[in-house]
This record gives structure tokens, C-alpha cells and sequence, in this order.
């Protein structure tokens, strides 16, 4: 259990939410928009109807890599561990979506906006999303397939 905590990036993990909670914040007052990345997603992607090119979705989807790599390059990398095998990662990303849209949004937009906002829609579907993700870490533990 040591070793976690001698992986643990304090600073990273807080520099990070600092900047996603003030996007979402200057989204909501600025715009009056949610800051939920599923949703930003799909209309950058033109995947909402009617299919409509939406450029601060778009500029917001793109400003997701290029910020970390921006708070790379100031206060170094991340280190990054992923499971070795790739239907699992397919498996998991493929989930991830079909829960996003099931849940009417993803941990972003209930977890951050929605939470941030009271709604008690976005408070029932944070508490899925962590009993599922308590549920999945005990699951691959049990299985051995995470540490």
C-alpha cells in the first residue's frame, strides 16, 4: 500500500482540479453552459442533432491534451499506469461511454457541474458512478489484475 503513496503527485492532482473546476465554473457563469465532456464531445463531433459545428466545444475538447501537455511542460510529468492489456482498455473506454450516455452525462458533468449546481439527478449518478468504480477496483483486485 506504501508504494501508492510514494507514487502520489499531490501538487498535479490539485493543480489539475483547480483548473478544471475553474473551467467549469467560467463555462456556467460566462456562458451558461455545463462543462460536461460527453456532451462537449458530441457536439464537437457533430454527433447531436441537428448536426451543428460547435466551436467552443470543439475548442474545449482540444484544450483537454494540449492543457496537460501545457502543465507538463511547467511542472513536469505525470507519471501514468495503465493495464497492460488492450481489450481491456477497450473494454473499459467502451463502458465508460455506453455509461455516459445511459447516465444523461458523464462523471464531469454530474460530478463537477452537476454536484457544483445541487442537482439531484447528478447526485444520484455520482454515487453510481463510485460504488461502480469501488465495485470495479475489488473486482480487478480480486482477480489480480491490479495492485
Amino acid at each position: 500500500m506504501m508504494e501508492i503513496w510514494n507514487r502520489a503527485q499531490p501538487l498535479q492532482g490539485f493543480t489539475g482540479g483547480m483548473m478544471i473546476g475553474a473551467a467549469c465554473a467560467l463555462m456556467l457563469v460566462l456562458l451558461g453552459r455545463i462543462a460536461g465532456v460527453s456532451g462537449l464531445l458530441a457536439r464537437a463531433l457533430k454527433l447531436t442533432y441537428p448536426p451543428a459545428l460547435d466551436l467552443l466545444a470543439l475548442v474545449f475538447i482540444l484544450g483537454l491534451p494540449l492543457g496537460g501537455l501545457f502543465i507538463n511542460q511547467i511542472i513536469g510529468s505525470v507519471e501514468v499506469i495503465y493495464p497492460n492489456e488492450d481489450l481491456i482498455l477497450i473494454s473499459a473506454g467502451l463502458l465508460v461511454g455506453f455509461g455516459a450516455r445511459l447516465g444523461s452525462g458523464c462523471t464531469s458533468g454530474h460530478g463537477v457541474c452537476g454536484l457544483s449546481r445541487l442537482s439531484l439527478r447528478s447526485i444520484f449518478a455520482t454515487g453510481i458512478f463510485m460504488l461502480s468504480g469501488f465495485a470495479t477496483v475489488a473486482l480487478m483486485r480480486s482477480l489480480g489484475l491490479s495492485s
